[in-house]
């Protein structure tokens, strides 16, 4: 693993904060970050390491807290930091599932990193083989979306074990959507396969997108160089103190009501004639086929909802993506649907 990071990585001093200097005290008077000595609440910098959130997130998910990194921008700024971490602009590439979360993309244009995309199975399943060979020496790192979005569905452990034991650099799989899936997990697999790189965020099920808050997790040497790379205050105070009281709140029955709720959409929605396919979901949303896309989409919206147009990606022509609202926007979704062309 070490021997994939860029070589001005491993060099890099990262920043230290006045609080990294701090060895510990009896202090009460406190000069040395050059704050705002007035208490508003905010006026002291936020704990650059997160360690009471690390230590809340090591004990619900069962990992040390050395193998957790916690940033801001949901899972985006991990997968900034991927790029930065492992890939020289201009010389290395990565590979990637498509259709997927278009971030990767996005972010491997930013880090002038060419993003070699593999097209899903018609089925949507993971092309194994496929991926593998589109590596070359070059390749340093590979983004598998379980469950994808927008495809909905998740793969199956042991492909995704397949593609980290047959590729030589970092397997990144992003695991946004995994607390809807009845089909696991690879987080605790990063123990006995060093170059998995585990995605979650705090944006979906625990229904806090406004927060920005999500994780990578990984073996303590790989998160080492993204506690290196990140900002030194790269999450507020406020966002530490609320995901510590909202975690301990919990997540109630919302999960299950969305997978409920998830299944009833599934099984109504071919009801519509507009509806030709509904694909099957592990997610809080479904990939629909609809017989004309823009104008059922045009139809939603002027009726006051909203979905994704999922028609310009790869396979998925004339297909909306849909998520699970609450019980109200769901019935009201599908009666739509149902009496579209009437």
């Amino acid at each position: 693993m070490i021997t994939l990071i860029r070589k001005n990585i491993l060099a890099l001093e990262p920043y230290s904060t006045a609080r990294d200097e701090f060895q510990g005290g009896d202090i009460s008077v406190w000069l040395d970050a050059n704050e705002s000595p007035y208490d508003n609440g905010v006026n002291r910098y936020p704990d650059p390491h997160q360690k009471l959130l690390k230590k809340k997130i090591s004990g619900m998910m069962g990992v040390p807290a050395e193998s957790i990194f916690v940033g801001g921008a949901g899972s985006d700024e991990a997968i900034d930091i991927t790029f930065r971490i492992f890939c020289e602009p201009g010389v290395d590439n990565a590979v990637a599932i498509t259709p997927s979360y278009g971030v990767y993309k996005v972010a491997a244009a930013i880090n002038d990193v060419q993003l070699r995309e593999v097209q899903l199975n018609d089925d949507f399943s993971l092309p194994v083989e496929k991926l593998l060979e589109a590596a070359d020496r070059h390749t340093k790192l590979m983004w598998v979306c379980s469950p994808n979005n927008p495809t909905g569905n998740a793969f199956p452990k042991e492909d995704l074990l397949r593609l980290a034991e047959g590729f030589s650099g970092m397997l990144v799989v992003d695991e946004a959507y995994v607390d809807f899936s009845e089909k696991g997990s690879v987080l605790h697999d990063i123990f006995s396969h060093h170059n998995i790189i585990v995605l979650r965020t705090f944006s979906k099920a625990w229904g806090m997108a406004g927060m920005r808050a999500g994780m990578a997790f990984a073996v303590p040497e790989v998160i080492e160089y993204f506690d290196r790379v990140k900002y030194p205050y790269n999450m507020s105070c406020i966002v530490q103190d609320e995901l510590l009281r909202r975690i301990d709140a919990g997540t109630g029955n919302r999960i299950q009501e969305i997978k409920e709720w998830a299944k009833i959409m599934y099984d109504t929605l071919p009801e519509a004639r507009c509806v030709e396919k509904v694909y099957p979901t592990d997610a809080n949303f479904l990939l629909v086929k609809v017989t004309d896309a823009n104008a059922v989409y045009d139809y939603l919206i002027e009726n006051g909802v909203i979905v994704r147009n999922r028609s310009g990606m790869p396979g998925c022509a004339n297909t909306l993506r849909i998520t699970v609202g609450t019980p109200e926007e769901n019935r009201r979704t599908l009666q739509l649907m149902k009496d579209y062309g009437k």
